[in-house]
């Protein structure tokens, strides 16, 4: 059944709004849905998405799942993880191509036009705080293996990073060319490395001992780590030509991208090859600078293209749904977010990575949920019945703030959170989908209850 097209948000038809002709050459359309003229082909779009999960923290991450699971389960929760992120970020994904909506526009619909206010500022602020991270990271990683000034580096790379994402949507597609293939290679290097070392081999039992993650805990792990701009899909895919193509761009991060990225980490860890696993995981950074030669110069490059791509594109989902909240334009709203990322990384805001991840792992993925329910279950719905004149039935949902999308979310990350404090054997992440979706879909249903029985009381009322 083919879906209707998505209803334009009364916003978009300012008739102040500036032409087409008038605007820059290369406009982010920060504030309206990109336009046919504007669009991308697949593959630059794909290229947006392929180069930011293939980074060295995905590695870390995959080798603590294999450590804390041995070597098949581990592997079986990263394809659980990957598998729950292809399929939500690819339904966010189509809902973008669709409408070329921001993810800050597509909130719009789904809690209204002012509601959206409050997820879209949540996420646009936890990407900002992304991007501190793996900024601070960046020094600190060319610090320890190199020794390098960590504050001047932290500093330099954080400057570079804002530079790039000044450049928009072109820049993250190039750099996600070169960071993708650049991981490939250099990954596969590490792992050669360690499996030609005297008594390799693979080791499949789990290390065990505390702080071991539940098969639950590494799924939700898994979807943690894109949980924020996954959700925020819609700021890159609402540059392809259509839905579908959108869906094609998204599959070159989940599965491909951040399947493989976590692999080598896990295999790294695997084959005895990593340090300190039950810490850094599958960081194979060290295993490159150790041989020395051309490999260090390399390995400095893969640092600040690797990270620079993710610190890139955070700050780019960042700066897109604070211009639309603002009202500044994407390029101010870069440098004022990139200002304050490089000061918190210099800071030292990366130390508190953890606390990053338990929040996305609870509190985003509801968000997501409720607008994929919305937009693609709910909303032909409510279509049919405003043609067959049941305004109630369509249009009493409506408004400034959609209750229904809010209770859907709490109930979500409440779900999530009771899941994580008295059943750590389930994925929180996945609980918190599935609860929040199921929510949205009961209050619909209510409303579409409720609805004719306070219309028969109104029309009781005036025959009174």
């Amino acid at each position: 059944m083919s879906l209707p097209a998505a209803p334009p948000v009364a916003r978009h038809a300012d008739p102040a709004a500036p032409d087409p002709a008038d605007r820059p050459v290369f406009s982010e359309y920060e504030s309206e849905p990109v336009p046919p003229h504007a669009r991308r082909r697949t593959s630059s779009v794909a290229a947006v998405w392929l180069g930011f999960p293939m980074i060295l923290t995905c590695a870390v991450f995959g080798g603590l799942v294999v450590h804390s699971l041995g070597f098949w389960a581990g592997m079986g929760a990263i394809a659980v993880g990957t598998l729950v992120l292809m399929v939500y970020v690819g339904a966010l994904s189509y809902l973008a191509g669709r409408s070329g909506e921001s993810f800050a526009l597509m909130a719009m619909r789904t809690f209204g036009a002012k509601g959206y206010v409050v997820p879209a500022a949540f996420l646009a602020t936890v990407v900002i705080g992304w991007f501190a991270f793996q900024t601070g990271l960046t020094g600190s990683t060319l610090h320890g293996s190199l020794g390098w000034d960590q504050t001047a580096t932290t500093l330099v790379a954080g400057i570079l990073f804002v530079a790039v994402t000044l450049l928009g949507i072109r820049a993250l597609s190039w750099i996600g060319v070169i960071a993708a293939p650049l991981y490939l290679v250099l990954g596969a290097v590490a792992i050669a490395i360690v499996a030609t070392r005297p008594g390799a081999e693979l080791q499949s039992a789990p290390a065990g001992g505390a702080g071991a993650l539940s098969f639950g805990a590494a799924v939700t792990l898994v979807v943690a780590l894109f949980a924020d701009s996954g959700t925020m899909t819609a700021d890159f895919t609402r540059w392809a030509r259509s839905g579908r193509q959108a869906v094609l761009a998204s599959l070159a991060a989940f599965p491909f991208g951040n399947a493989i990225a976590l692999v080598v980490g896990g295999l790294i860890v695997a084959l005895g090859g990593a340090t300190d696993p039950g810490t850094a995981g599958g960081d194979f950074l060290g295993i490159l600078v150790a041989q020395g030669g051309a490999l260090v110069p390399l390995a400095v490059l893969f640092v600040v293209v690797n990270l620079g791509s993710v610190c890139a594109h955070c700050l780019y989902n960042g700066a897109v749904g604070w211009s639309q909240l603002t009202g500044m334009r994407m390029r101010r709203t870069t440098l004022v977010l990139g200002a304050v990322g490089v000061v918190l990384a210099v800071a030292g805001i990366w130390t508190y990575f953890e606390v990053w991840l338990n929040l996305l792992g609870v509190i985003v993925p509801p968000i997501g949920a409720v607008l994929i329910v919305d937009q693609l279950l709910l909303a032909p719905r409510r279509a049919a019945a405003s043609a067959s004149a049941s305004v109630s039935a369509s249009g009493a949902a409506r408004g400034p703030w959609r209750a229904p999308a809010f209770v859907a979310w709490v109930v979500g990350a409440g779900a999530a959170l009771a899941a994580h404090a008295y059943a750590d054997f389930l994925s929180t992440a996945v609980v918190g989908l599935v609860v929040a979706a199921v929510a949205l879909v009961a209050a619909d249903a209510l409303g579409r209850v409720r609805a004719p029985l306070g219309a028969a009381v109104e029309a009781g009322e005036a025959r009174s």
